[in-house]
């Protein structure tokens, strides 16, 4: 019997792009089963990304000897609040407030469980540890963990520390190609009530992403050019140096972009 023709794909080259979902096909009235299992595996990885929590004894323990931590806690007293009051994620609990003190940092790197557990889990002490070796000759503030946190409890904590600068290093919301990416939001002079505008935002930290090392050398400039600026946020473009993501060269931003 001769071999059965394998039928034309022409979706097959457009998938060696992207991790989207695009022609699966199907079977029937139904995706095909592979196809199927997937989805399903993708949405509960992401399900269990939200709802999963941090070893913070183990990510802790992923730190160089030497580097100091503080633990603090946002003003959601548990997981299911935190999803349903995304505001008290927003504020420090009273108690986490004596636990910062005022000194004058250059920076204060604030580590933040945000949507995705297994990001902070896999990428932060990574990610965390280029940017210290980076910044040297800053005054880096303890590096806060901070539980149940949304992005902007960094303003609170930036201005709790004295810090010029907060980088929030935070699990972004899981999607359906990727569970576990981390991002990191730099805010000059932080305090309560910062808009998004006045933030600089480096996402996609994964496996298939930027590495921690790339994402560290994208962050120390924008802090470096925004120190000098006095500013982050809209008015801070993004200008290093072409890196690499997945083996491809990726050009900056252009500044007029």
């Amino acid at each position: 019997m001769a071999d059965e023709a394998i039928p034309f794909d022409p979706f097959a080259r457009f998938r060696l792009a992207t991790r989207a979902r695009i022609g699966l096909g199907r079977s029937g009235d139904a995706l095909p089963s592979r196809h199927l299992l997937s989805f399903q595996l993708a949405h509960a990885l992401a399900r269990d990304a939200v709802n999963g929590s941090v070893d913070w004894d183990g990510l802790t323990a992923g730190l160089p000897d030497g580097v100091e931590t503080v633990a603090v806690h946002s003003a959601a007293p548990d997981r299911q609040t935190y999803l349903r009051r995304p505001d008290l994620g927003r504020r420090l609990e009273a108690e986490s407030l004596g636990r910062l003190s005022h000194a004058g940092w250059d920076l204060a790197l604030v580590v933040a469980d945000g949507l995705s557990a297994a990001a902070v889990q896999a990428w932060a002490p990574a990610t965390a540890i280029e940017i210290l070796t980076r910044l040297k000759d800053w005054k880096v503030a303890p590096i806060v963990l901070a539980r149940q946190a949304r992005v902007a409890l960094g303003d609170h904590v930036g201005e709790r520390l004295g810090a010029r600068m907060v980088a929030v290093l935070i699990g972004e919301r899981p999607g359906l190609s990727v569970a576990d990416s981390l991002g990191i939001y730099l805010t000059y002079a932080p305090r309560p009530g910062c808009r998004d505008a006045e933030r600089n935002c480096i996402s996609n930290i994964h496996a298939d992403g930027l590495s921690p090392a790339q994402a560290a050398e994208k962050l120390v400039w924008l802090a470096r050019e925004g120190m000098r600026r006095k500013l982050t946020g809209v008015g801070l473009k993004e200008e290093t140096p072409s890196t690499s993501i997945a083996g491809k060269e990726v050009p900056a931003i252009p500044n007029d972009a």
